[in-house]
């Protein structure tokens, strides 16, 4: 029995609140698209991991071993902080510019400074891990420095998805189309 409104499994056409509303604020920075399965997958696995590291530290805790527990909770913390940060990369948009966050670094440019946006075959990371596969980047270019690339189709967001990748080019383009030149 399937309950399309418990899941974001929905076809395209029949979503009406993937389009921006008049009141939302544009200087929020905001991410155009839903994240993939296997980022939140992996994210859950982490904050799973991280339940069981700080029940063994409480256990620890109990058994009167304090330093032992004390480690166990850094890493469960350390876990969480993780999982968080994992849950927040991607591409965020505003009226000011875009922003890519990743694991440890985050970039910001302004909407200015951005010559175009576009959509390039290219050799991508494949779940960013070091091996690389032919696919599709939505690259930013940046007058004098070199491109930066924002979303791949072989990403935690987008593998084997390649409808919301197109639908998350576009909206970035759309939003680059609209603040580059206003």
């Amino acid at each position: 029995m399937p309950l399309p409104f418990l899941t974001a499994d929905r076809a395209f056409d029949t979503q009406e609140d993937d389009v921006a509303l008049p009141f939302d604020d544009h200087d929020q920075w905001r991410r155009p698209y839903r994240p993939g399965p296997w980022r939140v997958g992996a994210a859950a696995l982490l904050l799973l991991l991280a339940s069981f590291v700080l029940i063994a530290g409480v256990i620890i805790a109990f058994a009167g071993a304090l330093p032992g527990a004390g480690a166990c909770f850094v890493l469960g913390l350390a876990q969480i902080a993780a999982a968080l940060r994992l849950l927040r990369m991607g591409v965020w948009v505003s009226r000011h510019g875009l922003r890519r966050v990743a694991f440890f670094a985050t970039t910001t440019v302004p909407w200015g400074r951005t010559s175009e946006l576009r959509t390039v075959q290219q050799p991508v990371r494949w779940l960013g891990l070091p091996r690389t596969v032919q696919g599709q980047a939505l690259v930013a270019a940046r007058p004098g420095r070199e491109p930066l690339t924002l979303l791949t189709d072989h990403s935690a967001d987008f593998l084997s998805r390649p409808e919301a990748f197109d639908r998350a080019a576009d909206t970035v383009e759309a939003w680059g189309a609209e603040y580059r030149a206003g």
